[in-house]
């Protein structure tokens, strides 16, 4: 079972999610502060960091942004609000998905899951590096470069630049993108796209020009191309 580093500030909560993670099978290490789960990451070394996003001192945002400093660790935000700005911040920051709390302990690890199976891309039959101008993917690998540069992407963004570049051109929705990427079969935060979107761009993109890789068409969705 996936190892799950929790951060978590409020008693209650922190230890509600922790028994019921842990009569499932997960192991799992509480901290109640951002610092303390940072100094916790290395010796644990954790599948999944549970984060809440309001911490004291350190906001789960800047744990978030510190821990995407030096790895692609999946993260989870736990967060009081569900439709504040806030969690648009914490999913720029580099989050893969976020939950609403107070949450019931099946739909705390669904989403775990369906985190980590972004890991594991399903390799097919195309070629093991596709080169889309500068840009070379290898699906084997699940690995990206750009003009010969690794690019270190987090689950949510490799899984959704493999899951357009297959189809190149085509449109999808930011409802079919989630329920394909981030395996949300219900109506749920399409906001979880469009951030990632952003954070991809961002590292795939040429700042100086438009998107060439990902692009927006307006009231239909994204696509990959055209080149």
């Amino acid at each position: 079972m996936p190892r799950v580093l929790l951060v978590e500030d409020d008693p209650s909560v922190r230890e509600g999610v922790e028994i019921g993670l842990l009569r499932r099978g997960h192991e799992v290490l509480a901290a109640e502060t951002g610092e303390a789960g940072l100094e916790a990451l290395g010796a644990f070394r954790p599948d999944l960091l549970l984060l809440d996003l309001m911490l004291p001192a350190m906001s789960g945002v800047q744990v978030c942004c510190r821990v995407r400093e030096t790895s692609q660790l999946p993260i989870i935000m736990l967060t009081a609000r569900g439709d504040g700005s806030d969690i648009v911040v914490g999913l720029d920051a580099g989050a893969d998905d976020y939950i609403v709390k107070p949450a019931r302990t099946e739909v705390i690890e669904a989403r775990i899951r369906a985190v980590l199976r972004r890991i594991e891309c399903p390799v097919d039959a195309r070629p093991a590096v596709e080169r889309h101008g500068e840009l070379d993917i290898d699906r084997a690998g699940h690995t990206v470069f750009t003009s010969g540069e690794h690019i270190a992407l987090a689950p949510s963004e490799l899984k959704l630049l493999l899951y357009l570049s297959a189809v190149p051109e085509q449109v999808f929705s930011r409802q079919r993108l989630l329920e394909e990427v981030w395996g949300h079969s219900y109506h749920s935060d399409v906001r979880l796209v469009d951030a990632c979107v952003r954070r991809l761009r961002t590292k795939i993109e040429d700042p100086s020009s438009g998107p060439r890789y990902i692009q927006t068409l307006r009231g239909f969705g994204y696509r990959f191309g055209p080149l």
